[in-house]
């Protein structure tokens, strides 16, 4: 399976293309945008959040509530588009008023080296594209990858361990349900009640201080089968196309798998999974500091895994740049007004983590149908428990 995302921020549409997608597949429309709606929330959104109520057009693919095999289109409409069809005209504009020209780049942002790449000398043509308005159709795919692992016995869960410094306790969660449950009525989908309150206070302080603040989000997936994956060649380890993914939301610049780091100031006997074996079970590992990966494969213990997310960098104290056109130094423009994104971004965090794992799984088990994906899925359980 693949996918991409076409659309700029405040552009007419976001659109997502989904090609290799099994046939059979229930897929309705609330399933998108049910995760859609938990990307907008969070403690610390702007305003742009409550302009668009994000909803999805399912276009193609998909007939009578299941998927049919072929690319599926996905689009969410930009309800703020209205107010910028001059500005971001496909067609030539008469007038070079209305065109709000940026040529002042923004610290952290894609905003200069964008402009160089592609030599514009209007950076809104970088800006709209880089802007994490993106990860919406992300976030639609991966509800889509979300429905194929439901339909396997796989669960997905995503929350925030850390926000501007205040670290949460490791959740004591009995099961992934009740991890997303707690965490759902959060603010800042967060486990740990106590941490979540000064969380917040870090946030509302940043804020007043019109500054921002960053986190490390944490996916956990439960129900992989070990084997998931390959180590035959470097482009197809299960867990690098995960780091990568992460790696690849807007603002991230980090990622660990199990205890990560960590393991770089422990011994070897503290570091790795000690193997056991019953006759229920089959092959067990006693702790999962690996994070459910060996060798580039799922060991069939939980996928954990964390994304360091820095704090956004369009700030209310603008830090200095120099214009492009004049090369005066400048204090940075605002262009949109988020404090801290963290809770969001775990979110987009579960759909990326979804897709490569769905993409893994239907990839390996080779089938364009979900019934026979799941007849080898068993398969493999039962060969793992057995072997």
């Amino acid at each position: 399976m693949r996918y991409i995302t076409a659309g700029e921020s405040h552009g007419p549409q976001l659109t997502a293309v989904l090609e290799g997608v099994p046939a059979g597949l229930p897929l309705l429309k609330e399933h998108i945008d049910e995760e859609l709606a938990r990307r907008q929330k969070g403690y610390g959104r702007g305003r742009r959040m409550q302009i668009e109520k994000d909803e999805v057009k399912i276009l193609s693919g998909v007939r009578h509530g299941k998927t049919i095999g072929s690319p599926i289109t996905l689009v969410v409409e930009n309800r703020d588009w209205k107010h910028w069809t001059n500005i971001m005209s496909i067609e030539p504009l008469e007038t070079e008023e209305v065109k709000r020209k940026v040529t002042r780049p923004r610290p952290g942002h894609a905003d200069l080296n964008g402009a160089i790449k592609y030599g514009h000398r209007d950076m809104r043509n970088v800006l709209e594209r880089s802007s994490a308005r993106e990860t919406t159709a992300r976030v639609a795919a991966g509800a889509v990858a979300k429905r194929i692992l439901a339909e396997l016995g796989i669960q997905v869960a995503g929350h925030v361990l850390e926000i501007g410094g205040v670290r949460a306790q490791s959740p004591a969660y009995e099961s992934l349900e009740q991890l997303q449950s707690v965490t759902e009525q959060s603010p800042v989908r967060c486990f740990d009640e106590e941490a979540a309150v000064k969380m917040m206070e870090a946030i509302d302080q940043a804020k007043a201080n019109g500054d921002s603040v960053g986190g490390i989000v944490e996916v956990i997936v439960e129900g992989v089968p070990a084997g998931v994956g390959s180590y035959v060649h470097y482009d197809r380890k299960l867990d690098a196309k995960i780091a990568a993914a992460m790696v690849s939301i807007n603002a991230f610049k980090g990622v660990e798998i199990g205890i990560g780091f960590e393991a770089a100031r422990l011994p070897g006997s503290a570091v790795h999974d000690e193997i056991t074996w019953d006759r229920e079970v089959g092959f067990r590992r006693r702790t999962n500091r690996a994070g459910g990966f060996e060798g580039g494969m799922t060991t069939g213990m939980p996928i954990v895994v964390r994304g360091v997310m820095k704090p956004i960098p369009t700030l209310y104290k603008p830090l200095e740049s120099v214009d492009i056109e004049t090369k005066e130094p400048f204090a940075a423009s605002i262009e949109r007004s988020d404090s801290c994104a963290v809770p969001a971004a775990s979110v987009v965090a579960e759909a990326v983590v979804a897709w490569e794992i769905a993409a893994a799984i239907v990839d390996q088990f080779g089938q364009d149908r979900m019934d026979l994906i799941k007849a080898n899925m068993e398969q493999m359980r039962r060969y793992a428990r057995e072997f």
